[in-house]
Parts: C-alpha cells; sequence; structure tokens
C-alpha cells in the first residue's frame, strides 16, 4: 500500500470506552495518546476524555506526532428535530475542521439500541417510511454542510441501528446524495450478518463511496453467546465480541487487497472496544500494528 495515499490509526475506545465509562477509567488521556505514539500510529479519533479546547489538543498531539482523522457524530434524525441536529452537527464540523480532520463519521442513533439492555439481534429498529426520509434527508443536508469546509461525510453503519444489515446499508446508500459516503467498519457488518464474505462484499461494492474505514476483528464465539443468550450490544463489548485486527476470525489481507487495488486515500484505523483491565491497550496495539503492517505493507 502506498503510505502517503492510506494511512494508519487507533481509536481511543481501546483504553477509555465511551458508552462504558467503567471501562478504562483509570487511563488518562495522556496514556492513551502516548502509547498509541508507542505503538507506531499516525492518526487517532476523539475520545471522551480528550481536551475539547483545539490548542490543547493540538499540542498534545503534536508532542506525539498524531493527528486527528475523525470524531464519532451521534445523528437523531429519527427523534430530534432536524434543525437541533444540524446545530450540533455544524458544532462538530468545526472543532474536527479546527483539528485538521478532513472526514465526519456520524451514526444514526436516534433509535438505536446500542446503549441499552436489549438484546442486540431480538430489539433491533427497523425505520418506517418516515424515518427513512428524515435519516436520508438528514445525512444529505450534513453532507452539504461538510463540503463548505471541503469535508465529507460517512454513514457508520452500526449494531444496534437502522443502518446496520446489508439491505439496509445498500437502502441508504442508494438513497442518499452521491456525496454522502460510507464508513467501512468490518467488525460490525460480520457481527451483524455472521459471515466474513459479508466483510468483502461490502467494501467491494462501496469502495469507491468509502471515506473512512475501521479495522475490527471479532470474536464469533462471544457473538453467538450474545445471540443465544439474548445480550446486548454492551454486554458483548464487555465479554470481549471486539478485538484489533490479527486476533480474531477476520482474515484482512483481502480486505487490504481491496484497499489497495482501489483509489481509496484516506485513514484505516483500528477500532476495538475492549475490557482494559482484561486486554491491555498498549499491548493490543502494538499487536494490531504489526498485524497491519506485515499484511498491507503500511
Amino acid at each position: 500500500m502506498e503510505k502517503k495515499r492510506i494511512r494508519i490509526g487507533i481509536a481511543p475506545i481501546g483504553w477509555t470506552n465511551d458508552d462504558l465509562p467503567d471501562l478504562g477509567s483509570e487511563n488518562t488521556f495522556e496514556q492513551c495518546v502516548s502509547e498509541m505514539a508507542l505503538a507506531g500510529f499516525k492518526g487517532t479519533e476523539v475520545g471522551n476524555k480528550y481536551p475539547r479546547d483545539t490548542a490543547v489538543l493540538k499540542k498534545a498531539l503534536a508532542l506525539r506526532d498524531i493527528e486527528i482523522c475523525n470524531a464519532w457524530f451521534s445523528a437523531c434524525f429519527t427523534t430530534k428535530s432536524e434543525e437541533e441536529v444540524l446545530k450540533e452537527f455544524v458544532e462538530h464540523r468545526d472543532f474536527l475542521y479546527e483539528m485538521g480532520a478532513k472526514v465526519i463519521g456520524a451514526a444514526e442513533v436516534g433509535n438505536s439500541i446500542q446503549g441499552l439492555s436489549d438484546p442486540i439481534f431480538d430489539a433491533k429498529p427497523v425505520y418506517t417510511e418516515e424515518q427513512w426520509e428524515k435519516v436520508v434527508r438528514g445525512y444529505n443536508k450534513m453532507a452539504d454542510l461538510a463540503a463548505e469546509k471541503g469535508m465529507k461525510v460517512a454513514c457508520h453503519h452500526h449494531m444496534g441501528t437502522g443502518v446496520q444489515t446489508m439491505e439496509e446499508i445498500d437502502r441508504f446508500m442508494e438513497s442518499v446524495q452521491d456525496n454522502v459516503y460510507l464508513l467501512y467498519d468490518s467488525g460490525h457488518i460480520y457481527y451483524s450478518e455472521g459471515n466474513y464474505e459479508a466483510c468483502l462484499t461490502l467494501l467491494k461494492k462501496y469502495i469507491d463511496r468509502t471515506a473512512h474505514i475501521h479495522l475490527k476483528d471479532v470474536r464469533p464465539e462471544i457473538v453467538e453467546q450474545i445471540r443465544a443468550e439474548k445480550k446486548s450490544f454492551l454486554d458483548g463489548v464487555r465479554a470481549g465480541t471486539f478485538t484489533v485486527p490479527g486476533d480474531g476470525a477476520i482474515d484482512f489481507e483481502p480486505i487490504f487487497k481491496i484497499v489497495n487495488e482501489s483509489n481509496f486515500e484516506g485513514w484505516m484505523v483500528v477500532e476495538a472496544e475492549q475490557d482494559p483491565a482484561k486486554a491491555n491497550p498498549l499491548e493490543y496495539a502494538l499487536k494490531a500494528r504489526k498485524y497491519i503492517e506485515e499484511k498491507s505493507g503500511c
């Protein structure tokens, strides 16, 4: 892979978890970004312990030669007014623009169950026609607002949301404007569809409209346990559903080949939420970085 075209980052969720604050509560922002740098990563997404003062954040990252490449945006077009969501989006956009990011990863979570105790497979929301219209219109408007700053909006397909399955992702991508992109997440599509082929099918289909990539591995035995016991998404996180590339069931070499043979330019980011008391963040970051370098050349 061309290192100038494709860069490698890591998300702070392996150190401190936004949805489960007790996971990694002992880990500081400084430890997190220092260990990212020590493991050889050049980019990071934004976690709940990151300073929001851009001058403070820039200084801390510059000391470690790391930059911000994206930050999660919670879109709630299904439950809030469009005006309110877009106001929040502009504030988020401007923060990321100031930090030099080019992509805004957004998930529609208005009626998501990802943070609830509901069984992740049995209680997943399914949009009504009216909700689809709200989501599509909202993403189109966010994309236009992002374009004002030379940025891209990428939809993060996610477990527990209405844009989770292959069919839902297809409908979304066919409905939105061409300037709405996909945030491809290997772990979430494997989790949703229950097989590795879905990882390759989704990426092949939308690589030309993919603006950001999450490299997330999966432990299938935990997924099956969560399904059988009707557990929640967060139960799965605690149990170890996800892990870093090279430590689960996903073979990333064909994924890297698809990316390399495309015109993709941007960030591939390790995003693997685990309990840091069980999976030492630095140890797993080093493991991920070594695997990615061996399999992709980046």
